[in-house]
């Protein structure tokens, strides 16, 4: 992925990357602390150069701490005003996109992988979580004195990721989990807007949900986006408005839209991969290689191998 860019019409605020490689340890041992490598980041808000890696945004939360500036999330099928200074939490599977006001943002922001987290010994599933699950407030207004306590916290963690202590990620994880304390505290605010045109925002947040899924790069890891009402659950809207909403603004519906694009990237694994049609079905999120193979030859008039063997 390129930059990640604040939409706005008039001007667009481009996020500076500050990249470092995570290691984590399995014990204190000098070998293991480079066993098993993951990933975090932390940036600051309005600078004007990116240098950021590609990574998997899917797999990815985020903490901004917005201390200046007037902003719009828009977030799921809501949208939510954000005077600063926030505390803003956004979840990888969740589409988003921000709108900044006449005056530029300023702050903070992390990011970091579920794993991350579990490393230093949390067991509890941040989509569960109050602050990221679907239908939770993920904006939390702020006192002067709860920006400026942390805003030393973000100041903390960027001080500790420059530094060179072997453990260093260990206090970053701590602090990252005094963030989330501090805001599980806290009041989420509630001044939610509704888009001027509620079903193309939907349809918009759906399309946009549904390639996030794409590509497929594991056969281990099965699609975690099936059928339509998985697709609403994560938006939090019920299926049957999903379905009209996009129906309205496409003219197809939902389900044809997710088998449209399943049979895409199943053609696309078969001809890109040695994966096995098993695999393949697996990694597409069908518990059976016999429903794949009933999909696909219904959807393409073939069968998978068939298609296979005449590329």
């Amino acid at each position: 992925m390129s930059c990640i860019t604040l939409l706005n019409p008039l001007k667009s605020i481009i996020l500076r990357m500050e990249q470092f490689e995570v290691i984590t340890r399995g014990d204190r041992s000098m070998p293991e602390l480079l066993r098993s490598p993951t990933q975090f980041r932390f940036s600051i808000i309005g600078e004007n150069q990116c240098s950021l890696a590609s990574y998997n945004r899917r797999d990815y939360y985020k903490i901004s701490l917005v201390l200046k500036g007037r902003s719009r999330l828009l977030y799921a099928h809501r949208g939510i005003d954000i005077p600063a200074p926030a505390l803003v939490f956004t979840n990888p599977l969740i589409p988003y996109s921000w709108e900044s006001g006449d005056e530029s943002p300023a702050g903070f922001f992390c990011i970091f992988s579920d794993t991350f987290l579990h490393t230093g010994g949390r067991t509890e599933n941040l989509q569960e979580s109050p602050l990221f699950k679907v239908g939770g407030e993920p904006i939390y207004l702020l006192s002067p004195n709860q920006a400026d306590y942390l805003k030393s916290i973000f100041e903390r963690m960027k001080l500790e990721a420059d530094g060179d202590y072997v453990f260093k990620y260990d206090i970053i994880r701590n602090q990252l989990s005094i963030i989330i304390h501090e805001a599980i505290k806290m009041q989420p605010a509630l001044a939610y807007f509704t888009p001027a045109n509620a079903s193309e925002r939907i349809a918009q947040l759906f399309l946009n949900l549904l390639e996030k899924q794409f590509p497929v790069d594991s056969p281990d890891k099965m699609l975690p986006l099936k059928r339509a009402g998985d697709y609403a659950a994560q938006l939090s809207v019920h299926v049957n408005h999903l379905n009209a909403a996009v129906q309205e603004v496409t003219g197809k519906s939902t389900t044809m839209h997710i088998n449209e694009r399943l049979l895409a990237e199943a053609k696309s694994l078969l001809t890109h991969t040695e994966w096995s049609v098993g695999e393949i079905a697996f990694s597409l999120g069908f518990e059976y290689a016999s429903y794949f193979n009933n999909f696909f030859k219904k959807h393409s008039g073939v069968t998978p191998l068939t298609f296979r063997k005449s590329l």
